[in-house]
């Protein structure tokens, strides 16, 4: 993945990226707690989709700390 944007773009991102992934979790453990009858399929797209979110936050998180090291090597 390439990106134009600075690090604090980056890491502004990268927030809102775990942010939407801990939103998720905390939706489906709410949904597992109230529920008989879980659709397994379902379950296992949303799990996926915390995982892209997480892995996507994560890589926007170590692009942006890399750019503020550079900023601050050459600064």
């Amino acid at each position: 993945m390439e990106t134009d944007a600075n690090a604090h773009e980056l890491l502004n991102e990268a927030t809102e990226w775990l942010q939407y992934s801990r939103g998720v979790t905390q939706l489906l453990a709410e949904l597992v707690h109230e529920s008989e009858d879980l659709d397994c399929a379902q379950m296992s797209l949303a799990l996926d989709a915390i995982g892209a979110m997480t892995q996507r936050g994560l890589w926007c998180l170590a692009e942006g700390r890399a750019g503020l090291h550079v900023a601050a090597a050459v600064g």
